[in-house]
Order: C-alpha cells, then sequence, then structure tokens
C-alpha cells in the first residue's frame, strides 16, 4: 500500500509539471501568403512554442474584423492597410510581425493604346474599393502624379475586374493572377504595372487582439518564432510546402505554386529588416493611414507606432 501511494503521488506530480498548451484560435482568408500557418501546424512548430492553434478560413472581411475586435479569434493574417482601418475603428490589435508581400501577383491590366498610367486619365478602371487593391492604386496614381479624380472607377470584385476587361467592358482593371496572365486574352491587353514595381505596398501582416494577448504574454512571441521556422523550412522545401497549403486551401499543389510565385514570404532575416520603426512596414501602415484619412474611411488621428512593433520580431528571432 504504502509503494503505491508514493508511485500515485509521483505520477500525480508528473502530471502536473506539464502546463497544458496555449490554445489560440487564428483566421485567414484563402490566400498563399498565409499558408505557412498550416506548414507550422502540419510540422508541429506551434506545438514545440506550447501553442495549441485552431486555423480557420474566413473569406468575408466584415465577419474577421468583427471576430478579432469581439475577441472571437485571436489572431488573423490580413494586409496591413485594411488592419488600419479595424485598428482606427476601435479593434483592439497589435501587428506581430509581417507574412508576406506581393511581387508581381497583383497588377493593373490595360487596353493597347495605354502605355503609361498616365494615360489612364479620362479612361475607365475596374477595382474593388472595398479591398486592398483601392490601396494598391492610390499608391500607383501618387507614384505617377494621377489624381483619383482624373480616373473613372467602376467598382466590382478583383476576378470580376479581370474579367470585364478581357470582355472589353472597361479599359483597365485592378486585379490578380489569373487575370494579369490572361489579359493577353483580349487583343493588346497587357499588365501596365504590377505589384513588382510597387514594392512595400501590398503587405500581408499577423495581427493579434489586444485582450488575448494580455492574459498570454508570451503567445505573441512564439507565434513569430514558428512562423519563422515554417518559412525557413518552407524555402527549402517548396515542393512539399505547396502540398500542405494546397490540401488546407481545398486547391492543386500546382495552383498554390502559381500563386507562390508573385508572393516573397517574410522569414526572420525579412521581418528584422522590413519590420524597424518609422521604416519598411512603418512606412506602408502610416501612408495607408494618411490615404484612408483623405478618403473619410477612417476620422481619428493614429499612427502606425500605434499598433506596430518590432516586440515580437526580435523576441521570435531569438
Amino acid at each position: 500500500m504504502h509503494k503505491l501511494l508514493i508511485a500515485l503521488c509521483l505520477a500525480l506530480t508528473a502530471t502536473c509539471s506539464f502546463a497544458a498548451d496555449t490554445p489560440v484560435t487564428v483566421a485567414h482568408a484563402t490566400w498563399v501568403g498565409y499558408g505557412p500557418l498550416h506548414i507550422a501546424k502540419e510540422l508541429g512548430y506551434f506545438k514545440e512554442q506550447g501553442l495549441d492553434v485552431n486555423l480557420t478560413i474566413i473569406e468575408d472581411e466584415s465577419q474577421y474584423a468583427a471576430a478579432l475586435a469581439s475577441g472571437n479569434i485571436d489572431g488573423l493574417g490580413n494586409v496591413i492597410d485594411r488592419e488600419v482601418i479595424h485598428f482606427a475603428k476601435g479593434t483592439p490589435e497589435t501587428v506581430i510581425f509581417a507574412m508576406d508581400e506581393s511581387t508581381g501577383g497583383d497588377g493593373v491590366v490595360a487596353a493597347g493604346d495605354i502605355k503609361a498610367v498616365a494615360e489612364l486619365k479620362g479612361r475607365t478602371v475596374a477595382l474593388d474599393k472595398s479591398s486592398t487593391s483601392y490601396f494598391f492604386f492610390l499608391s500607383i496614381l501618387e507614384k505617377n502624379g494621377v489624381k483619383e479624380d482624373e480616373v473613372n472607377i467602376q467598382e466590382m470584385g478583383a476576378s470580376d475586374a479581370g474579367a470585364a476587361f478581357v470582355a472589353g467592358k472597361v479599359d483597365a482593371a485592378v486585379t490578380w493572377e489569373p487575370w494579369l496572365t490572361n489579359a493577353g486574352q483580349r487583343e493588346g491587353g497587357h499588365v501596365l504595372m504590377s505589384s513588382r514595381e510597387m514594392p512595400g505596398t501590398i503587405v500581408d501582416v499577423f495581427v493579434m487582439n489586444d485582450n488575448f494577448m494580455a492574459k498570454h504574454p508570451e503567445a505573441p512571441a512564439k507565434m513569430a518564432r514558428a512562423w519563422f521556422k515554417a518559412i525557413e523550412w518552407y524555402k527549402a522545401n517548396p515542393a512539399k510546402g505547396d502540398e500542405i497549403m494546397a490540401k488546407a486551401f481545398g486547391l492543386s499543389a500546382a495552383e498554390v505554386a502559381d500563386m507562390a510565385k508573385g508572393v516573397t514570404f517574410k522569414g526572420t532575416a525579412e521581418n528584422l529588416a522590413f519590420v524597424k520603426p518609422g521604416q519598411g512596414l512603418y512606412a506602408v501602415a502610416d501612408r495607408a493611414i494618411r490615404f484612408w484619412k483623405e478618403k473619410g474611411i477612417i476620422e481619428k488621428d493614429v499612427t502606425a507606432a500605434d499598433f506596430v512593433t518590432d516586440k515580437f520580431v526580435v523576441e521570435g528571432a531569438k
């Protein structure tokens, strides 16, 4: 009996010595830039950090924005220019790390007689003002000295915009693949400018709810560390990584590989260089804040430094 009691006490002590993994609910839309989250989960990188991450796909921005604001999800992958809006409207959130940047996956397709951005003046351009396409287009116009009111914008989704362009219904469109490649289906159709010529514009970030972070202050750096490890593995094993992401998205590995061609993933080195106060990601966020205030989309006076930090990038890189 004495030995049995000792064994029981030892068993209970061993069981209690292992803390349960921290549950983290993370959402994102179907986009290859968020795919390495699934690699991190599949390969056990979150588990190594003591995190029990549940990944859920939500396509509608209003739904995932509301979920983060209410705390129904703890983390979210999304473009920085849209998160600027959510933060300014009251969502308690912090940018933890940069995930990826579009480097050719997005662009403006135009008719054959439009050879320069300045030649969009007076022409009809299809784009989605409720998506990052609008921020991308505003950035292009500003860079080329064209005012928005000099262009006739016709609002529609990015895929619909691409289809409308190929059908000859608009002069130009802000869209993404496969419509950039398909532009040539219209006689003279071509890519006028892609995100490759607009670095530091379409950038995905990982954000977390501040209330969740207050309860689990160790979680942000652990998420960053797992992400960095997933990116390092994916760079060395792209084909296997494409298969993991394809399974998560319900796509083929070939489709994921095609999407990934227009994306630059940001791992440890890229984040350390890009997420620096006053530079890189901060500059992108501040540009978005300026645009959205000018357009009346946000009213609150905010700056990138209010919700962007390099703290967790630095900690996660250790």
